[in-house]
């Protein structure tokens, strides 16, 4: 597949197919277990191969599919180890990994957005694409003043691809929520549609880059590439050597899992306060490990404004409920509006509910693992369990959607990583509201 399916029928068609494949899946499985098939080998199966065929029609298609794929990625941790194991690969490449396009798309492109002598800003250009995600590939090249530098160039027609994909997904969005424990899809879906559109304007990208570049110039801990050249549909920055997380995640060493949960925790709480924006797209695939063990952030399509940093109420209610307020923690939440005003509840079931989310702060050191966030998930799903009626009772403000979501993806890749990291001196020194 060359380029984004842009017809609108065969899109739909090809997102319609997921659920109607499952249940044929489903329909074969019962069948097998009849004629006397073990249940487990035959549910394995069946989920291996849904989660293949979904994945790999996300990945083909590219855009908001593909791109909404990637956001569910960060939460892997939290399926049940029994079920983890068929969506985990899967899951896995989407991060880095879609069709390219051909070498005469390419050039295409590159002469509409650079203009017929794009060829003389180059020493060298490798057509061949470095990385394919989204709504864009990466290709490799050589400034002419001789620096290694990565295109970013936006797939043909993609805005129309983003709108079909995101209006359609809500018709599948069933299926990801059996995937992912936890997570409540059309909310994420919601404000996806909303983040997604923005990621189309790369010159709003490169301006998000050059402020994240110009803070972390310099800095021992974070890498960004600075921005050499961008056009509407083409970004040109630095070039960033290093290691993927993704590969780290899948085979790298406990220091190398460490560093990278500390560092990635800094990026997170880090930037609020030091440039005014939040790195919205933690999947892995956005991340590498320098050879001077930094962090090397690549991507910085969505972006929240943070101009104020982080919001002091998330320091303020850890705080409160590290030290068990509990009437504390129920008027501070219902004064910012997390709590409605018909609603009632009992402090200290409001109190326990949250305080497994602060449980890293009370340590000086903590192990995120697969098996905590799983804990964490299955709470959530659990409908007779009180933190879930809570839960469905609880607002959550449109101004903190997109935080609460990319602060619950960051946790999800320390899961990953089984990272051991510093969390709550990093939290005491960026969060507002936490540090007395």
């Amino acid at each position: 597949m060359s380029e984004i399916p842009r017809g609108a029928l065969g899109r739909t068609a090809r997102l319609a197919s997921l659920p109607l494949s499952a249940a044929g899946r489903f329909t074969m499985g019962w069948g097998q277990r009849m004629l006397g098939a073990d249940r487990a080998e035959v549910s394995v199966e069946l989920q291996r191969r849904t989660a293949e065929q979904l994945f790999e029609v996300l990945g083909t298609l590219k855009g908001g599919a593909m791109k909404f794929g990637q956001a569910l990625s960060v939460y892997e941790a939290a399926i049940p180890d029994e079920f983890a194991e068929p969506y985990r690969e899967a899951l896995t490449k989407l991060q880095n990994a879609a069709p390219p396009m051909p070498a005469e798309r390419v050039h295409r492109v590159m002469a509409e957005q650079l203009g017929r002598g794009w060829r003389s800003h180059f020493a060298e250009f490798d057509a061949g694409a470095a990385a394919a995600a989204s709504i864009g590939q990466v290709h490799k090249a050589t400034w002419k003043d001789g620096r290694e530098v990565a295109v970013k160039i936006q797939y043909p027609r993609a805005e129309a691809a983003l709108r079909a994909d995101l209006t359609q997904l809500s018709r599948v969005a069933p299926l990801f929520g059996l995937l992912i424990p936890g997570v409540a899809v059309k909310p994420l879906l919601a404000e996806m549609r909303d983040r997604l559109m923005e990621e189309l304007d790369y010159a709003a990208e490169a301006d998000n880059q050059r402020a994240f570049a110009a803070e972390y110039d310099g800095d021992p801990d974070i890498f960004v590439p600075k921005i050499v050249a961008s056009a509407p549909q083409v970004l040109v920055s630095e070039w960033v050597d290093g290691v993927g997380v993704s590969s780290i995640i899948a085979t790298g060493t406990t220091p190398q899992r460490d560093l990278v949960g500390r560092l990635l925790t800094e990026l997170h709480f880090g930037a609020p306060a030091r440039v005014g924006l939040l790195h919205a797209d933690p999947h892995p695939g956005n991340y590498l490990l320098t050879p001077d063990n930094r962090l090397g952030v690549i991507d910085f399509g969505s972006i929240a404004r943070l101009p104020d940093g982080s919001p002091p109420v998330i320091g303020e209610v850890s705080r409160l409920a590290l030290e068990r307020r509990a009437d504390e923690v129920l008027d501070l939440l219902r004064a910012e509006g997390f709590v409605p005003d018909r609603f009632e509840p009992d402090p200290v079931e409001l109190m326990e509910y949250v305080a497994p989310f602060v449980e890293p702060l009370r340590h000086a050191t903590f192990h995120f693992t697969r098996s905590w966030m799983q804990q964490q998930a299955a709470r959530m799903t659990d409908l007779s369990s009180t933190e879930s009626k809570l839960a469905r009772n609880l607002n959550l403000p449109p101004s903190f959607l997109m935080i609460h979501r990319v602060t619950f993806g960051s946790i999800g890749v320390l899961c990953q990583l089984g990272a051991t990291a510093p969390f709550r001196e990093i939290v005491e020194r960026w969060q507002p509201g936490f540090a007395r």
